[in-house]
């Protein structure tokens, strides 16, 4: 495996898959550029040495070909004033301009494809099927997509002599430009700076934590986490279990936790998770009161209670007093932290007070000289709102992919850069 550090990118065309699915707002403008500005150092480095890139990346969900809100072209102007070098457009990825664009490239310049998303052969899942189309049409369409795939990488490779794969945020996804094309560089691929500095941030948190070593899981759902709860458990000292998620627990312990998120179906492994934190020596801590609201919104009325006596009518969406005590008590004297998901609902001003001091005394301690890993969408854009971003030590650009790759599973976008 060539390392990005030592490779000799003079006169070679870098085909580089980063991960610039990013939000914007309702005149298409980007609203935040974390995940632009972690590609800099990698696409400066490739500049640097005398090579030309060729940026590729996916944005959104397209559900057909060229729908515009999902066009790259929107993004182009912010990640010229990151990178500081004119970006051209291609429009497509595989008409005869990207292909005649990137023969042209000479070294540094830079250019772009148009959203990956826009082919159904990026996934390799069939477009278009009727609601009602039966199993063998599902098949067949599945097995022509599947064949065309083939084409597709093959074509993307075609633009360049030199692969890069800096896109963690989709590294646990077997897509053709993230697990596929590689194949087509075998002595000419490598991981950018944001794979390498993802790889080592996780596994040295993982494998070899300062102790004592803390996570702390947000989110809604206990379901969406059981896993990484599991694979925690064999590695942390203590758990910090909050979000919606604390009212299945509360309620699996028969609280009245009023219209609060509550998975009933979870219930029993609620109750053996607190079994099993037990005889493992992990210590969980769930607030006591929660921050209430009587609806689903910013501008909901709102009444400080117990977790165990939330009325009806009521849904907890913002931990307490008593939690934020606790919490900031617990994190202060951590050596490892690793926080993926919120404790509130930080998008509503009224209930964004709880996540805020968690992320406050996550950044006290490190300052402290703890190593803090902040992983997740919601857990980075929370830290971003709060304007603490470069105050910790580490920010995953990862969700899905943090999570698969703490939880044990290989990513193939990790798997074929290393084959």
């Amino acid at each position: 495996m060539k390392s990005i550090d030592t490779y000799d990118f003079s006169g070679r065309r870098a085909i580089i898959r980063v991960d610039f699915n990013v939000p914007l707002d309702a005149n298409f403008n980007v609203s935040d550029s974390t995940r632009i500005r972690a590609a800099v150092p990698t696409i400066k480095k490739v500049l640097a040495g005398g090579g030309s890139v060729i940026l590729m990346s996916h944005l959104g969900r397209p559900k057909k070909n060229n729908e515009e809100k999902y066009s790259l072209s929107h993004i182009v102007s912010e990640v010229e004033k990151l990178i500081g070098t004119k970006v051209a457009f291609a429009g497509d990825s595989m008409g005869d301009k990207a292909a005649e664009m990137a023969a042209a490239l000479k070294p540094g310049e830079v250019m772009m494809l148009e959203n990956l998303r826009f082919y159904a052969e990026e996934e390799g899942k069939p477009r278009g099927l009727a609601d009602d189309a039966t199993d063998e049409e599902k098949a067949a369409a599945k097995k022509e997509v599947k064949a065309s795939q083939k084409e597709f990488t093959k074509r993307l490779a075609s633009y360049a002599d030199t692969y890069v794969n800096d896109a963690f945020g989709t590294a646990h996804r077997a897509h053709a430009s993230t697990a596929l094309i590689a194949d087509y560089f075998p002595s000419d691929k490598m991981f950018g700076y944001v794979m390498e500095n993802e790889l080592k941030a996780i596994d040295g948190v993982m494998e070899n934590p300062g102790r004592p070593f803390m996570a702390i899981l947000g989110g809604a759902k206990v379901s969406s986490k059981i896993v990484i709860i599991e694979k925690l458990m064999e590695k942390v000292d203590s758990l910090i279990i909050a979000g919606g998620m604390t009212y299945t627990f509360a309620a699996a312990q028969g609280m009245d936790v009023g219209d609060s998120m509550n998975e009933v179906d979870m219930h029993p492994l609620a109750l053996q998770i607190i079994e099993t934190a037990k005889k493992k020596g992990v210590t969980l801590y769930f607030s006591p009161d929660a921050l209430c609201g009587d609806a689903f919104s910013p501008e909901a009325n709102t009444l400080e209670c117990a977790v165990n006596a939330i009325p009806k009518g009521w849904e907890g969406m913002d931990i307490g007093t008593g939690g934020k005590k606790l919490f900031v008590d617990a994190i202060k004297d951590q050596k490892t932290i690793m926080w993926n998901g919120p404790v509130g609902v930080f998008e509503f001003d009224k209930f964004a007070s709880g996540t805020r001091v968690v992320a406050e005394a996550i950044v006290e301690a490190t300052s402290r000289g703890a190593f803090s890993l902040i992983g997740g969408g919601d857990s980075v854009a929370a830290i971003n709102k709060f304007g603490l971003a470069d105050k910790v030590s580490y920010n995953s650009t990862g969700g899905g992919a943090l999570l698969e790759y703490i939880e044990g599973k290989e990513l193939p976008g990790v798997a074929a850069i290393r084959k």
